[in-house]
């Protein structure tokens, strides 16, 4: 599959070069951004010209999008390029290098103090950036299958960030609505758009969903407007419906950012520190970049807590037999396992069931956890 995918993007690369060349009026190292910035702002005179720091032509990915949503077809054809030739030199290619020779499995290596908020990360290769949502970023999950007679097992904790965000903030009407196994993202379009739920549409849902998730991020009005192409006047007025209706979260965002300022760090549910050393410095963008960090650490950290101790007590049942599928890797919120055909119904109840207790009488926690569990033969079919 991977090889296959590989002659695929080596194909679409060549022919995006073409059309990338025959717009330039001459060829160049695509790859290379000071090349690029040259081609771009010098010879075809495109608008909105931003320099790096050193004084060179800006070609970063937020520069090109806004570029490409002006109607310019060549930052558009580089976005292109960039993307499928990093799926190529990431995975396609290199995947097939870390498989070992004795068991004809890959085996990442998951860091467990890599990241601020206390989330695993995976190095070696790293099998958490492959993309989810692109065409591409599923063909090369769906090169990741089982034994034979065997499925595999994907058990992804639903919205645990907003319910752990539900939780801290003791958002009472969050609270609620997760306990009456509400849409959560109806609800917040409801309140942002002042109408009936029941007359929510896609576009609207699509919007809340983008606040919902960008509240946990601290968003500004300025970085909605663009994600959800809205005006800032209007991503402003959103921003406001949507703390009038959950005051609880602007409360305790503030609280969050106050004690970190006092203390340099936050802590997770569990106690667990996150510092932030730079939370008071005097560069402006260093600050805000702390700032909304610390709004997040909590949450996230909170949220990577609650898998580490479902991953613990799953292991715990497989070392005593009451498990018998094979845990193989944990992306994010979801857990990945592997199991024999004859056992999958049993197996996925009481994955699910020990997922959703993880932290079952022992912190209170009020808000239910639920798990979305999948099987297939590939990865890619489980998710």
């Amino acid at each position: 599959i991977l090889k296959k995918l590989s002659n695929s993007f080596t194909a679409d690369l060549k022919t995006l070069e073409k059309k990338i060349y025959k717009l330039s009026g001459e060829e160049f190292n695509i790859a290379s951004t000071k090349q690029l910035g040259d081609i771009l702002y010098e010879k075809l005179k495109i608008s909105g010209t931003k320099k790096t720091k050193k004084g060179n032509f800006a070609t970063n990915v937020n520069v090109l999008e806004d570029l490409a949503s002006k109607g310019h077809e060549f930052p558009k054809l580089v976005l292109e390029w960039r993307q499928k030739s990093k799926l190529k030199n990431t995975y396609t290619d290199s995947l097939p290098e870390y498989i070992d020779k004795n068991t004809k499995r890959i085996h990442t290596s998951f860091l467990l103090a890599a990241t601020s908020t206390g989330r695993l990360a995976s190095a070696d290769p790293n099998l958490q950036n492959i993309p989810i949502k692109s065409k591409e970023g599923k063909l090369i999950r769906s090169a990741f299958v089982c034994e034979k007679g065997n499925s595999i097992i994907s058990a992804d904790y639903s919205q645990i960030e907003m319910r752990v965000l539900a939780h801290v903030a003791d958002v009472k009407e969050l609270k609620k609505a997760f306990k009456n196994n509400e849409d959560i993202h109806n609800i917040t379009a409801s309140q942002i758009f002042e109408c009936d739920i029941k007359k929510i549409n896609e576009d609207m849902r699509r919007k809340a969903k983008a606040i919902n998730f960008g509240i946990i991020y601290g968003i500004s009005s300025y970085g909605l407007a663009k994600q959800i192409s809205v005006s800032n006047p209007e991503a402003e007025q959103f921003l406001f419906s949507y703390f009038k209706k959950f005051p609880e979260i602007r409360d305790y965002m503030q609280e969050s950012l106050k004690f970190c300022r006092k203390n340099g760090f936050v802590q997770t549910m569990f106690n667990r520190k996150c510092h932030f050393p730079n939370i008071n410095d005097k560069n402006h963008t260093l600050k805000s970049f702390q700032e909304r960090a610390a709004i997040n650490a909590p949450i996230q950290g909170a949220a990577a807590d609650i898998i580490r101790f479902a991953m613990i007590n799953i292991d715990k049942k497989i070392l005593s037999k009451e498990i018998k599928s094979r845990l193989l890797a944990q992306i994010h919120d979801e857990l990945l396992l592997e199991t024999k055909d004859i056992d999958l119904k049993k197996e996925i109840q009481k994955i699910k069931s020990e997922m959703e207790n993880a932290i079952d009488g022992d912190y209170n926690f009020s808000v239910p956890l639920i798990v979305d569990v999948n099987s297939a033969k590939n990865w890619n079919d489980a998710h």
